[in-house]
């Protein structure tokens, strides 16, 4: 990847790739997820932690049959079915995972996933019985001319007994040129034993491994075309697919209206009928029934957006809650604030709630006018229905109904500009003719 972020953090659909298999396993109902790391590697620890799972340490790294066996300790005493799965295929789904323990329910001792990319060269070659069983894993390395014809490839999730796991990679031996151990041999191993091996075809896309930013990019647009697609299917519009991009948990409900280039982060949650705008930008809020948004509005974290509510071009919402039938149609920065039901947000105004090293809170009520290029200058609160007059600068509070105006008296001097007009066209005049 030539980053100093480990693979697995990368993200895809504002998650860590590895974050997408845990989650997949917990939908499974997995009793227990092991995440293998390596020497320092404290942010996949840390996400591990987050995410419920334990974690164990292989050090040094010794191929993958090692990395397995460096994950026993942690299942001590665990009794019942083990899936081993690799680190960076965050399209795998819960769907696909069901097929492998069919497979293993139907009498299978080890049953693993295959299958068949468009260029098999790199891969290993699954060899079949003539029943269809698994006899072997062959690496590409190792195939013969006639193997290397074989379009069945090994796409790994071995699923087996913990019990045999444990005696399978206990034989494992790194007799090969890289010293390593790999966790492919444990077919070899249980086909010694005489014990019955199946794999599995599943889709393509589904495991594909990420080694490169060229392949994190199209596991992307697989996923993004995965969350579009669901989002659909779940009764919302969206205009222009291709250029609406979703976070993995994006939640859109009914009746949903998205137009061209909107983003949506993580933890957005937009209610029915709600209406988005092109070249809108979400992340960390929530939106209820009924509102409309955009175009180019940005909502912020901790944005919460009540029913009926209007938020047009250019407006920022960050940290505040604007109340059922408040408006802010165009040029208005919110922030760390309540707007009340009702109240309407003049173009330009801002909350100026940061005084370079807190943040404070600006409280508008219910019903309240705003009046355009105003500076709401927090701790500040507009009472109910008040109004406050076009380019004030509001510092104190302004009590229910009444009216706020703070502006500099206006002057005006007579004539003053077209004798102004007439000094600078004689000045003109004169450099010409000099």
């Amino acid at each position: 990847m030539k980053s100093a972020l480990p693979k697995v953090l990368h993200p895809v659909a504002g998650l860590p790739i590895l974050g997408h298999i845990l989650l997949t396993l917990r939908s499974l109902g997995a009793a227990k997820s092991v995440v293998v790391t390596g020497s320092g590697q404290t942010g996949i620890e840390a996400l591990a932690r987050n995410m419920s799972a334990a974690t164990a340490l292989q050090d040094p790294p010794l191929g993958t049959g090692d990395a397995a066996r460096s994950a026993l300790p942690a299942l001590e005493g665990f009794t019942g079915d083990v899936v081993v799965l690799y680190g960076d295929n965050p399209l795998l789904t819960e769907e696909t995972l069901k097929t492998l323990l069919a497979a293993r329910a139907s009498g299978a001792d080890l049953a693993l996933m295959g299958f068949r990319p468009a260029d098999p060269a790199p891969y290993g070659r699954l060899i079949q019985l003539p029943s269809g069983d698994l006899d072997a894993i062959v690496e590409a390395r190792d195939a013969t001319p006639e193997q290397k014809r074989v379009g069945f490839c090994n796409a790994g999730g071995f699923l087996l007994d913990a019990d045999l796991l444990r005696a399978l990679l206990g034989e494992l031996k790194n007799e090969n040129a890289q010293r390593e151990y790999y966790l492919t041999d444990i077919v070899s191993g249980a086909r010694r034993r005489n014990l019955r091996c199946v794999a599995v075809e599943v889709p393509a896309e589904d495991v594909l491994g990420i080694n490169s930013r060229i392949e994190l990019a199209q596991v992307e647009a697989i996923m993004q075309r995965r969350l579009r697609d669901k989002a659909m299917l779940n009764g919302a519009t969206l205009t222009d697919p291709d250029t609406v991009w979703f976070s993995h948990d994006t939640q859109l409900g009914r009746d949903v209206n998205v137009g061209p280039n909107v983003v949506f982060g993580p933890k957005v949650k937009i209610a029915d009928n709600v209406s988005i705008k092109a070249f809108c930008h979400f992340e960390e809020c929530t939106v209820a029934e009924g509102a409309i948004l955009g175009p180019y509005a940005r909502l912020r974290p901790g944005a919460v957006i009540g029913r009926d509510v209007h938020i047009g071009n250019f407006v920022e919402i960050k940290k505040a809650v604007i109340e059922d039938g408040a408006k802010a149609n165009h040029l208005a920065y919110i922030g760390d604030a309540r707007v009340g039901a009702g109240a309407n947000i003049g173009a330009g105004t801002i909350t100026c709630n940061y005084d370079g090293f807190d943040k404070h809170f600006t409280d508008i009520g219910a019903g309240v006018f705003i009046g355009s290029n105003s500076a709401l200058v927090a701790p500040v609160k507009i009472g109910d229905g008040a109004y406050v007059g076009a380019g004030s600068v509001v510092t104190k509070e302004v009590e229910k109904d009444a009216l706020a105006v703070e502006r500099s008296d206006q002057r005006q001097v007579p004539g003053w500009a077209a004798k102004f007009r007439a000094t600078k066209r004689a000045e003109k005049s004169k450099k010409a003719k000099e």
